[in-house]
């Protein structure tokens, strides 16, 4: 295994980890705070490949095996896990019930693993604390998500928002892989982790959805009024939309409405854009040993090209060229 963990990483929960394995009972140890037993039951040489990454409450992988394999096993304590396939060759049984790729499999912490692999599985995995989960979903979604599974061990969401959910979780692997001093900064890991527990919500679906919440002017702006109040107050903060609707107590879906009907905005653009002004007001008396990744990691964005389009499209310019200019009249040389 090649582990990416920062300095202190162990401490602070965050780490970028690979393994490649010729042996499925090695494979089964790869994965941190798993306890794992593998059996391989097709006939041919077993080659494995693992990537994980901590964020602290979240462990995000990506496994693949090329043989047929029997996995026993607990996950960690107090976690709640997601198995979203990404390829499969051939038929696999996931405790009791045949899988494919339009499933999602779930697993919490103290429940006993039993899954019959495909002879070609690629999948990716999210095993999350189940608290902090269950936190956000009823938090910011006004969801149970207990109830919504409610032990359902194979779940069948929407095909659309699975296949989302997939792409976004591969961008985050590989941008991590990338950079990952990244996870130093608390802001990133707590933007990413934030998205990985709404693109899950949105992946299972959300069967007891109701129409548009009935809501006077009045209320709506009194909702916008203190989400402004609080952002202005926290302006060097790089707040989320999780953060107010704690504020506010208030649903994600209420908040868009309120933001929607008095300023036609969405709090979402309106939160990245007071954002990317803390990135550019940061850049703008930035030190020479300072990188526009860190920067902008330290204001929670951790997809860097998209990043880097935002802020061109809202400045005129890249985040480069503004730390390049900032040092140039002070007389610096950009890091």
């Amino acid at each position: 295994m090649t582990d990416a963990a920062l300095p202190g990483a162990e401490t602070a929960g965050c780490s970028y980890a690979q393994a490649l394995s010729d042996d499925a009972d090695e494979h089964a140890r790869a994965l941190m705070r798993w306890t794992q037993r593998y059996e391989q039951l097709s006939a041919g040489r077993f080659s494995g490949e693992l990537e994980e990454i901590w964020l602290g409450d979240v462990q995000v992988f990506r496994e693949c095996t090329n043989q047929i394999v029997h996995e026993g096993g607990l996950a960690w304590q107090g976690s709640l896990t997601f198995g979203i396939p990404l390829e499969t060759e051939g038929q696999g049984w996931y405790c009791g019930e045949i899988f494919d790729q339009r499933s999602m499999l779930t697993l919490k912490g103290g429940e006993e693993l039993d899954f019959r692999t495909p002879k070609r599985l690629d999948i990716l995995g999210v095993t999350a604390n189940e608290a902090a989960f269950r936190m956000y979903a009823k938090r910011v979604e006004g969801r149970d998500i207990e109830a919504e599974i409610a032990g359902q061990r194979v779940l069948r969401g929407d095909p659309a928002q699975a296949q989302e959910l997939r792409a976004f979780l591969l961008t985050a692997i590989n941008t991590v892989k990338a950079s990952p001093q990244l996870l130093g900064h608390a802001a990133m890991r707590k933007a990413l982790e934030q998205a990985i527990y709404g693109s899950l919500l949105a992946a299972i679906g959300n069967p007891n959805e109701c129409p548009r919440p009935p809501s006077t002017s009045e209320t709506r702006r009194q909702i916008v009024n203190r989400a402004r109040d609080y952002m202005r107050q926290h302006v060097e903060e790089p707040i989320t939309i999780a953060d107010l609707c704690a504020e506010l107590n208030v649903s994600r879906r209420t908040l868009q409405y309120s933001f929607q009907d008095v300023l036609d905005l969405n709090p979402v653009g309106f939160l990245r854009a007071l954002r990317l002004n803390g990135v550019r007001r940061a850049l703008r008396r930035a030190e020479e040993s300072s990188s526009v990744a860190d920067i902008a990691a330290s204001w929670g964005f951790w997809h860097l090209s998209h990043f880097a389009a935002d802020y061109r499209a809202m400045f005129g310019e890249l985040p480069s060229e503004t730390l390049r200019a900032s040092l140039s009249r002070r007389g610096e040389r950009p890091f």
